[in-house]
């Protein structure tokens, strides 16, 4: 089982090259939730990830030998860039197996780190069975991206951080994939100080351990779908899932409307541009994931900011889509000059702002002098948004909120 001794072993050992990542108490947040909220703002981290953490130390560990021959590892993007930066700084080589989709902008940072991309496989479990042939077609060292206590170490010195930028803290939270950044927290944070709370978080197309905790044993997902690319693995790591069974008090999910939400609010309020996995965690907060009193002193933990610019343009629609300021609406019209004013006049009316406008006159569902328009509009908020469906259907229009 990891020890706190591990983790203080490994913090000298990170301090060349690991930053210690700011803490911001976030007012937006407190006052949206009642509790008392700081970010740990874990994106900030060199390679925009904490992965840097366990991969370093990992590395760090080995022997003369196992250095000289190279490491190999499979990641979707934000291991692999650690894996690829830590490796360069001590000299060793690395190869890195990587799922054929993952982000264009991970694959392209991990390379730029100086590792040797490989891409193969659908997802992580299919690039880490081609990761371990290439560790025993050319002798590597295999360098898990969470099953591995080095790895766990590596990341709980986020745990020791917490506690010395926020002596005060109540609950952590903390996004889960594998497990090893949860495991590693955790630890540091139950050998010190047993009364604060670690809150794991899982996306919920990927969410693996609460089924496991309930069987007693680790369970496996057949596929994981998830915006939170970066946990989206289709189980946990049994080293951390006997850390988790012990020194976690609560494991929950978060859909990725949920994420989305919390995503565009870091964005538009904080400034600070996270992943869909740096999101689950004050997701959780914001949406009421778990209990907490008025005041609890919370930590989420945003644990990387590398996001793919296309991927982010869809998060941020679907975050517009959940504070109510972005909607996209459908209606009938006559097919005759004049039609479209009066649903404009209404429109601008109630000030929300036209994006675009479509006109389908050849649907079968529509009659032959009828026209079928899309219109994509910017709101206030829902209440808005309600106020301006309300006055239209008070007009006589028959309005469809496409999805």
């Amino acid at each position: 089982m990891l020890s706190l001794s591990a983790i203080e072993a490994a913090r000298p050992r990170l301090s060349e090259v690991v930053r210690c990542t700011p803490m911001e108490y976030s007012h937006t947040f407190s006052a949206r939730t009642g509790a008392e909220v700081s970010l740990k703002l874990e994106n900030f981290q060199r390679t925009g990830s904490f992965k840097i953490r366990g991969a370093l130390n990992r590395i760090m560990t080995l022997s003369a030998a196992e250095q000289a021959a190279g490491v190999v590892t499979a990641s979707a993007g934000n291991h692999a860039q650690g894996v690829a930066l830590a490796a360069t700084r001590a000299g060793v080589d690395a190869t890195i197996v990587m799922p054929e989709h993952a982000p264009i902008s991970k694959v392209k940072a991990t390379r730029s780190y100086g590792g040797r991309v490989v891409l193969h496989g659908v997802d992580y479990e299919e690039a880490q069975t081609r990761a371990h042939e290439i560790e025993r077609d050319e002798d590597r060292t295999y360098v898990h991206a969470f099953d591995d206590e080095a790895v766990m170490a590596g990341q709980g010195t986020i745990g020791l951080e917490i506690l010395e930028q926020c002596p005060a803290v109540d609950t952590v939270v903390v996004p889960i994939g594998g497990g090893g950044l949860i495991a590693g927290i955790a630890t540091a944070i139950k050998a010190t100080r047993p009364d604060v709370r670690v809150i794991g978080v899982q996306a919920e197309g990927a969410a693996s351990v609460i089924d496991s905790l309930e069987q007693g044993t680790v369970q496996s997902r057949d596929s994981v779908k998830t915006v939170a690319d970066g946990i989206a693995t289709r189980s946990v790591g049994e080293r951390p899932f006997a850390v988790i069974q012990q020194r976690v008090d609560e494991v929950v999910t978060v859909s990725d409307e949920e994420i989305a939400l919390a995503l565009t609010l870091l964005l538009e309020r904080s400034k600070t541009l996270v992943e869909g996995a740096g999101a689950v965690a004050l997701a959780a907060v914001l949406e009421d994931g778990f209990a907490y009193d008025e005041g609890e002193v919370i930590v989420p933990a945003l644990c990387g900011g590398n996001i793919d610019m296309n991927v982010l343009t869809t998060v941020i629609l679907r975050g517009m889509v959940q504070l109510g300021r972005y909607l996209k609406i459908r209606t009938v019209l006559p097919d005759h000059p004049g039609a479209l004013e009066g649903l404009i006049e209404i429109i601008a009316e109630k000030q929300a702002n036209i994006y675009e406008i479509h006109h389908e006159r050849t649907s079968r569902k529509i009659g032959m002098s009828d026209t079928s328009v899309e219109i994509d509009l910017e709101t206030h908020g829902r209440d808005h948004a309600e106020e301006l469906l309300a006055t239209l259907r008070e007009a006589g229009y028959a309005v469809d909120v496409l999805e």
